[in-house]
């Protein structure tokens, strides 16, 4: 019998290569073979209360939604309320400090947070009240997650801002800045943070909040102090790594009384030793965290957790130093950590764990669990005792409603490019969805926008991708008589290469999902698809159309080197719309290392046994890209061997061979980095050191040339329109306007269509 190690071990070794074992892509369908779903929609007990269905809406910061003081605003309380009314259990917040004036990374200059509060002062107790009392209106609970702080993966610049090193159990590594050290906590400081938790819980159990919910996963500062990885402390109370997270606890359960539900979020494994192996003793910034919590450590601290007062778990793998563990990415497998639950499951059956309240406790499961099918056989299975959707509620908040329905088909899909929900936080912006254009803006899209137009408008859209589908959908449904029209003899635009590889299997739902939304409109609504068709300026002209939104895309680039033309170049989205295009190479060049060539170089190697090289001329592959999602596929490409060349262009194409332009020099980092992120670029690091130019040209073996080197917008529809005056109101939206991803075109077309 394999042990809970070995089990963990094996888990994070397929994260690269799940989609080969048989059955697990068919387990991310969006399908209704299992419905009516009577295990998800029947109600648990936790603690003394009861909720009506299995389902809990994660915890995802609410970054920039309060207002500067921490009170609630009226978007959080919107943004939460949607999700109650669309039938969730459970609601969580996003981690609310309780370790202001001790952990300096969670407060802004004059004593602002961009983190909502409940420590201030009575004035932000309203906001909670108002928002734990919609939440109730609707059926749903809600709970409050503190946290102690984010310690060593706080934002550096507080050392900037306030001239202050961040905290941490002990003297450890900034995530952001490794040569920033972080100094531990006092042991005063900690039992500060400590009892201002039990003020925290107490204060939420009197604006009606129906539990509190602890983060201690991830690395945050709750972890730093209950993992060996960070808690190297050999002197005082803490000194124990069970302690500090045993003592809030008992802490919260003495202030709150018996009956309140505490929860708990916790990792099994930080998982750094299976992800990174030798490197945990080379690389600097990893090698204090060798000798993290064992899986099996950690089923004995939440077994002392439960005697100290916790109610309910919910848990996964990882932390932010392999990032794509803790935030599962598009790539990473349906169900992802079911095994994970399952372990906790079979320990507190085994071991007969219950609550204080004499209950068992229960499990959630957490990990890519938004397909209804899914969802529902890990509850009937046992796998776990509630289900946690985050991203799947950000793209649609009527999903729980929905599945009871049986409207699967209805439910817009989740995408997992985290570049709304996670990246936002990175940039400075707050929770948004890129599929949903109304996640973060319930405060002020309210669905009125919606409604019939006052003057039905003849309407042509032009240009079937995602922006021009959503556009044309809107528009029709709102009274409109639209006409689509597509180049191509299908609809999705680049949505269709975009769904080629096993991983981009939440694409493949998206693309079903807007096209069952078009053939739906077709039906219910004006609007007609022509499909092959590619309308100029003078035929729109002809239409007579009251208004013309061009959707037409990008044209791909082509830099202008030696041998470019050849036959044996030719670009990515081509290959990938006709994968037989490669058939005959086994040597593979992609010039451009954004994210369109690394998952087709991933394609390549993992699914075609293809030998790949990748070139890229900045210092970085992927800029941009969501940290968990950038840091899965480098670590992945490096794992099937795929050569990375950065600070590298294309200099010439040969039959059989490229040069590229390469700087050799020391001072060019290493594009396989995955432990430590690339920071926006409005945050200066002042320990990074400047990259120095020492060119060399080497020769690659290449039978094939891929182009995935960007793109520019295609507005010359849009121009000819304006130009020709085509008709009344002419307006261009997605890649044809500006380069963008699914995020902004779903911006666009909600915008456009609502104001057609």
């Amino acid at each position: 019998m394999k042990t809970t190690k070995e089990r963990v071990a094996e888990l994070v070794a397929s994260v690269g290569t799940w989609y080969e074992k048989p059955g697990c892509l068919a387990a991310g369908r969006m399908t209704a073979e299992l419905y009516p779903y009577t295990a998800m929609f029947s109600p648990i007990r936790v603690n003394r209360l009861t909720i009506k269905n299995r389902l809990v809406m994660a915890p995802m910061g609410n970054v920039s939604m309060a207002d500067e003081t921490g009170r609630p605003s009226a978007k959080m309380i919107e943004y939460f309320t949607a999700r109650a009314r669309g039938g969730v259990g459970l609601i969580t917040s996003g981690l609310v400090p309780v370790s202001h004036g001790v952990d300096p990374t969670v407060t802004e200059l004059g004593d602002l947070s961009y983190f909502p509060r409940i420590d201030r002062s009575r004035s932000v107790f309203a906001g909670w009240r108002d928002l734990a009392e919609r939440c109730h209106a609707h059926g749903a609970r809600f709970f409050i997650q503190l946290t102690p702080g984010l310690g060593r993966v706080g934002s550096p610049e507080c050392l900037i801002n306030k001239t202050k090193l961040p905290v941490s159990a002990s003297w450890n590594p900034n995530f952001y800045m490794p040569a920033l050290p972080c100094r531990p906590l006092t042991d005063g400081q900690a039992r500060r943070i400590v009892k201002n938790a039990g003020q925290a819980a107490a204060d939420a159990k009197a604006a009606t909040i129906d539990g509190v919910y602890l983060h201690g996963h991830e690395g945050y500062l709750l972890e730093q102090m209950t993992n060996p990885a960070f808690n190297r402390r050999r002197l005082g109370a803490f000194a124990d790594w069970k302690a500090f997270g045993v003592g809030m606890v008992e802490e919260i359960r003495r202030r709150v009384g018996p009956d309140y539900p505490i929860m708990y979020r916790i990792d099994l494994s930080l998982a750094l030793e299976e992800t990174y192996g030798d490197r945990m003793a080379t690389v600097g910034s990893l090698k204090k965290f060798r000798g993290g919590r064992t899986p099996e450590q950690t089923l004995e601290y939440m077994e002392a957790l439960v005697k100290a007062g916790v109610d309910l778990f919910d848990v996964d793998l990882g932390c932010y130093d392999n990032w794509w563990l803790p935030h599962p990415p598009s790539s990473m497998a349906p169900g992802c950590y079911l095994e994970v639950s399952r372990i906790v499951k079979e320990r507190f059956a085994e071991r007969k764990i219950v609550s204080n309240a004499g209950v068992p406790v229960p499990v959630v499961a957490v990990g890519k669990l938004g397909y209804p099918d899914l969802a529902e056989r890990a509850l009937r299975d046992g796998d776990c005792d509630m289900v946690m959707l985050g991203r799947p509620l950000l793209a649609d908040p009527e999903w729980p409603n929905k599945a009871f329905a049986g409207r699967v088909a209805d439910i817009a899909p989740c995408i997992g490019d985290q570049e709304g929900c996670i990246n936002e936080f990175v940039e400075g912006g707050h929770p948004q969805c890129a599929v949903n254009a109304r996640t973060g803006f319930e405060d002020i899209l309210d669905g009125s926008e919606l409604a019939p137009a006052a003057r039905p408008r003849k309407i042509a859209v032009v240009g079937g991708g995602p922006g021009g589908m959503q556009c044309a959908v809107i528009a029709a449904r709102r009274g409109h008589d639209v006409t689509l029209y597509e180049s191509r003899g299908e609809l999705g635009g680049m949505l269709v290469p975009g769904s080629r590889p096993a991983i981009k299997f939440d694409i493949v739902n998206y693309l079903e999902h807007l096209r069952h939304d078009v053939e739906a409109a077709s039906k219910d609504c004006k609007l007609k698809i022509k499909l092959g068709e590619a309308p100029g300026a003078a035929e729109l002209k002809k239409g007579k159309y009251d208004a013309i939104v061009t959707a037409t895309g990008s044209v791909q680039a082509r830099p202008p080197v030696p041998g470019i033309d050849s036959a044996d170049v030719m670009l990515a989205v081509d290959v990938l719309r006709d994968p037989s295009l490669a058939d005959g190479a086994k040597r593979v060049v992609i010039v451009g290392g954004g994210v369109v060539g690394c998952e087709t170089a991933y394609w390549l190697a993992h699914e075609k046994g293809k030998d790949v090289a990748v070139v890229e001329m900045l210092p970085a592959f992927m800029k941009g890209v969501c940290t968990a999602n950038r840091g899965w596929l480098l670590h992945y490409l490096e794992e099937r061997g795929v050569a990375l060349y950065n600070c590298s262009r294309l200099a010439e194409v040969r039959h059989g061979s490229v040069t590229i332009r390469r700087n050799v020099h020391r001072s060019v980092p290493d594009p396989t980095v995955t432990w430590t992120p690339l920071l926006p670029e409005n945050v200066e690091n002042p320990f990074a050191p400047r990259i120095r130019l020492e060119e060399r040209d080497e020769e690659l073996p290449a039978d094939l040339v891929l182009l995935a080197a960007g793109a520019r917008p295609d507005d010359r529809l849009y121009r000819a329109c304006v130009e020709a005056g085509a008709a009344p109101d002419v307006r261009n939206l997605g890649d044809s306007f500006a380069m963008g991803r699914v995020f902004e075109a779903t911006k666009a077309a909600y915008a456009v269509g609502t104001a057609l």
